[in-house]
């Protein structure tokens, strides 16, 4: 079992930054693909990045490419979300996901997620 807990979201303008963190449970952290998805109002799910066991590679959703960077520290059991240059579009509940043995780049992929964390763009 693999608890995770996303901080770091909250309100931000346009064009700032903030660095969400994912605290993962467990002696396995290591084992696990970790990635970020978000869930607008009314909108599905959607991948924004994932990296692998080792950190050595990373995946982003195009809309997040050049702005969000994704990494881990494994010693410390934690996922990190750099996000700049942020847009009233990044608005959304920021969800962590673990996928064992994978980088998880679809949401069926995953089998944890955390409670999620509000970002809210202002214009």
């Amino acid at each position: 079992q693999v608890q995770l807990v996303e901080s770091g979201g909250g309100l931000v303008q346009v064009g700032g930054s903030l660095r969400l963190s994912c605290a993962a449970s467990g002696r396995t952290f290591s084992s696990y693909g970790m990635g970020w998805f978000r869930q607008a109002p009314g909108k599905e799910r959607e991948f924004v990045a994932a990296i692998s066991l080792r950190g050595d590679n990373t995946y982003y959703a195009d809309s997040v490419k050049g702005r969000f960077t994704i990494s881990r520290d494994n010693a410390k059991n934690t996922v990190y979300l750099q996000m700049n240059s942020l847009k009233p579009e990044d608005t959304a509940v920021y969800y962590c996901a673990a996928a064992r043995f994978r980088s998880p780049v679809i949401a069926s992929m995953a089998n944890y997620w955390g409670q999620g964390t509000q970002v809210t763009v202002s214009s």
